[in-house]
């Protein structure tokens, strides 16, 4: 008689794989990608879509650049905490990508990918855990409730984003010549 083995619930971080905690979620955005990747990229306009970040702000004379930091403003579950990310890809048009903690000793990693499809572009935005830590809890359990939390969360923030593109689209046409 064969048995499998659950994986324990209580199991220490200690005993768990960073590289298991990992999603990619992706929507359509009826706005070029050139578009998208601007507004992704000036940190301080994720606010009008994520239902978890409510401010963020690059530092003085920073931009969306590699190796560029910026400070964000986060909730959850009546909590509040701000944290500091580094920028490790900037693609106009193409990807962005930020660690939280900064990309020497990061905790989490978030990469935006921006691949036009007709008038629109499919967003994909990823989430990795690179290194347990137990500000993000300390068991299978409360990370897999971390990782079901942070799906969800980038789910409303791509179906916000799409929807605040479907209405703003037309606000954002440009003049020959100009860049986003």
């Amino acid at each position: 008689m064969s048995t499998t083995a659950r994986p324990d619930p209580l199991a220490t971080f200690e005993s768990l794989d960073p590289a298991a905690y990992a999603f990619t979620r992706r929507a359509w955005v009826d706005a070029p990608p050139a578009r998208v990747y601007h507004l992704v990229g000036d940190v301080s306009s994720i606010s009008r879509w994520s239902p978890n970040a409510t401010n963020a702000a690059y530092d003085h004379e920073a931009g969306p650049r590699v190796g560029a930091w910026f400070s964000g403003h986060n909730r959850k579950d009546g909590r509040e905490w701000t944290t500091r990310s580094q920028v490790v890809r900037a693609d106009p048009a193409t990807a962005f990508g930020f660690v939280v903690g900064g990309a020497e000793n990061g905790i989490v990693q978030w990469d935006w990918t921006f691949r036009p499809q007709g008038r629109g572009t499919i967003v994909r935005q990823s989430w990795q855990l690179l290194r347990l830590d137990p500000v993000l809890g300390t068991t299978r359990t409360d990370l897999d409730d971390l990782l079901r939390y942070m799906a969800d969360s980038v789910e409303v923030t791509l179906a916000s984003m799409a929807q605040y593109f479907a209405g703003n689209y037309g606000a954002y046409e440009m003049a020959p010549g100009t860049h986003p």
